[in-house]
């Protein structure tokens, strides 16, 4: 018995020892076995990662379609509400494009109208300073036409001679020195104001021409040829026009002074009367009935029974246009608007020439001695015969090419200004021109 445990002992022991032997020299095995272990220990929160990353990746999709689905049932129970935000939206942008276009639009064209503003009211500047011009050049013709005309330098001459009828000739000339510078502020003023209404009318249709040939070259209103036909209907004053207005004044004049004497004295409130009275009678302001226009028209265009048409066995075209703007200028000057601004110039003329005839009546230092009361120039009178070569001379002052206070003033009036800025308006402007 002992001895059978001995062996199994001994067996056993062997076995044991021979495990342990085993497990020394495999201590890499067992060490792999070990690290095997340990990843299939870390191995199963690896997998479980992969898959929640797998799972994540999955549900993102589902989760979208989701959304999509609640927004489309959204949708779906809220399908009116969306349609009105959605129209209101849309109106509200196309409202703001469109709102945008207009503002764009209206800004170009408040620009393109300030520039057409700015370069019409330089033209009608430049016209201004043409017409001017113009008044100053032609008032030698029209003085050395009415010096031929009614000529007193050769009664003067006569005078020197001391002939027989000495006092006839003094008569003749009482009448042609009144006559020659009464004449000469008529037709000065006449000759403003007609070239300013002339000037004006051709000056808004070659803006309106120069405006259409940058846009689209149309035909012109006014060619060169029709602005010089036009133009020179000016002639009928410095003509036949002064011609007749110079019959007219003759026989006022001597009306009024044909009966006074030569040795008569006038102060200057006096002789304002006497031409105030000349006035009347020229300007027909004393009949009853009071015409629609000034009857002094007549004598700045010819009559309208004596149209172009009567000088050419047909009309061109240039005749026609050359027609229409005379036309159109006679409308002008029988406009009540005329006859106010030639009336207002007239009464400017005559005052200034009673201003520079006024330097001939000053109180001398022995009337001033004598009377020291002397302190208006209504108080001083001169002979007739002395205010004769007086009056004779004021034609060089009032027709003088050079810028005398005369013309100055009537240049320079604001009524002529503004009456030259409504003609230049109403023919610078398309839509009037269509009237």
């Amino acid at each position: 018995m002992k001895a059978s445990r001995v062996a199994s002992s001994s067996m056993a022991a062997p076995a044991e020892h021979g495990a342990v032997f085993r497990g020394t020299p495999g201590e890499g095995t067992a060490g792999g076995a070990g690290a095997a272990a340990t990843a299939a220990a870390s191995s199963p929160s690896a997998a479980v990662g992969r898959r929640g990353a797998a799972g994540l990746s999955r549900s993102e999709p589902s989760r979208v379609g989701r959304m999509l689905r609640s927004l489309w049932s959204f949708l779906k129970r809220h399908k009116k509400k969306c349609l009105v935000l959605g129209t209101f939206l849309g109106g509200v942008y196309l409202l703001g494009k469109y709102g945008q276009k207009k503002i764009r639009e209206i800004q170009e064209r408040e620009a393109a109208e300030y520039i057409a503003q700015a370069r019409r009211q330089y033209h009608f500047e430049s016209n201004q300073r043409t017409c001017n011009m113009t008044v100053l050049s032609m008032l030698p013709t029209l003085r050395d036409t009415l010096m031929h005309q009614l000529n007193s330098e050769s009664l003067t001459s006569l005078l020197k001679n001391r002939p027989a009828n000495k006092l006839e000739i003094w008569e003749d000339l009482k009448i042609i020195s009144f006559t020659r510078s009464i004449v000469a502020v008529y037709s000065t003023c006449m000759l403003v104001v007609l070239l300013r209404v002339q000037l004006n009318i051709i000056g808004g249709y070659i803006y309106l021409d120069n405006a259409a040939v940058c846009k689209n070259g149309t035909t012109p209103l006014a060619p060169p040829e029709v602005q010089q036909q036009y133009l020179s209907s000016i002639q009928h004053l410095l003509g036949d026009g002064l011609t007749e207005l110079i019959t007219i004044v003759k026989q006022a004049v001597h009306k009024v002074f044909g009966s006074i004497s030569l040795k008569h004295a006038l102060s200057l409130l006096e002789l304002e009367q006497k031409l105030k009275e000349i006035r009347k009678v020229v300007e027909h302001k004393d009949s009853d009935q009071s015409a629609p226009y000034s009857p002094l028209c007549h004598y700045l265009m010819p009559d309208e029974e004596n149209p172009l048409a009567t000088q050419a066995c047909g009309l061109t075209e240039r005749d026609t246009a050359t027609i229409k703007l005379l036309n159109e200028t006679r409308d002008m000057l029988e406009s009540p608007d005329f006859s106010t601004v030639l009336s207002t110039c007239l009464n400017r003329g005559f005052s200034q020439l009673l201003d520079n005839m006024a330097e001939f009546f000053r109180p001398t230092e022995q009337d001033l001695s004598q009377n020291g009361s002397v302190n208006s120039l209504s108080s001083v009178s001169l002979p007739l015969a002395k205010i004769i070569p007086i009056i004779n001379g004021q034609i060089h002052s009032v027709c003088s090419e050079t810028p005398s206070h005369f013309v100055q003033d009537l240049l320079m009036m604001e009524q002529v200004k503004d009456f030259a800025a409504n003609v230049y308006e109403a023919f610078s402007t398309p839509q009037q021109l269509e009237k």
